[in-house]
């Protein structure tokens, strides 16, 4: 047998052992998600977004397996979805309290619902809610911790909405943080192009532990870094008043673009230049009286 007939042999059982082993593993998974593990309630969690969550992932705690998803529905008239967990009944005591999150396996791997126990003494009952819950984390969000954009406030007390227009909001993005002091205290929930006003309408979610923002504050869009995310900063202002639920902040700075930047490093740069002209002209012409 030649040396070339030798390395078409051997890469061909390697592609063949190769698709073996794939085979295995999904065999092994969906037996996994389809074992029975006796009787079980169900409880739901609603998730403003739940990425590539599918029906039969596991519920964990701590990292063991307690459960599966049942199904997964859209809530009529909302942007939330209604998530439906079956847990095995040994597991009747999870406080009412308790934080659901969605999580990935590792960097490429499924996503699963992840519960942590809360301080309740009361246990979530069959057919409950559990209200505390954590979405899917996107990949722009993941990006912009990488970037130095910092990550979106946890919203586990609830949050209330504002609104800002902007003339520019470069490259703002929905979920980006919204800070005060450089702490994130919500993200931007969506973002609109206005028709009449030409101009971009930004709400934001903010927080409701931050309900004491005076309602005269400004909001302005800022880069993180050199090439970082943008976000939204509101510095606080000192009106009595507080901003509520739907109110819109008036004071407001768009991005600031690299032409512009630039625009104004060259007028300053002309201007430095144009004085010393003048200086040195001055000075020439005493030196001849």
């Amino acid at each position: 047998m030649s040396q070339r007939q030798s390395y078409a042999v051997g890469t061909g059982l390697f592609i063949v052992l190769g698709f073996a082993a794939l085979g295995y593993l999904a065999t092994q998974t969906t037996s996994v998600a389809n074992t029975s593990r006796g009787p079980s309630y169900t409880v739901e969690a609603h998730f403003a977004n739940i990425g590539q969550l599918k029906e039969r992932a596991p519920v964990k705690v701590a990292g063991v397996r307690i459960g599966q998803v049942q199904s997964i529905v859209l809530d009529p008239g909302k942007e939330t979805a209604d998530v439906k967990l079956s847990i095995d009944q040994r597991y009747n005591q999870i406080p009412d309290d308790s934080v659901a999150t969605i999580f990935t396996s590792g960097l490429l791997g499924d996503q699963y619902v992840g519960v942590q126990y809360g301080h309740s003494k009361n246990p979530v009952a069959a057919g409950g809610t559990l209200a505390l819950t954590r979405p899917a984390q996107q990949l722009e969000e993941m990006l912009g911790k990488f970037f130095g954009a910092g990550g979106v406030a946890d919203n586990l007390s609830g949050s209330y909405l504002v609104k800002a227009r902007f003339s520019n909001i470069g490259a703002l993005s929905v979920g980006a943080p919204v800070k005060m002091a450089g702490v994130a205290i919500g993200s931007v929930q969506s973002i609109q192009a206005d028709p009449v006003k030409l101009d971009a309408e930004v709400t934001l979610a903010i927080d409701k532990k931050y309900s004491q923002i005076p309602d005269d504050s400004a909001a302005a869009v800022f880069t993180s870094g050199l090439i970082g995310t943008q976000y939204v900063a509101i510095q606080p202002g000192g009106s009595p008043d507080m901003l509520k639920n739907g109110d819109e902040m008036v004071l407001t700075q768009s991005a600031m673009q690299i032409e512009d930047l630039i625009g104004k490093f060259l007028v300053s740069g002309s201007s430095t230049d144009a004085k010393k002209d003048a200086d040195n002209g001055k000075a020439g012409a005493g030196d001849k009286h």
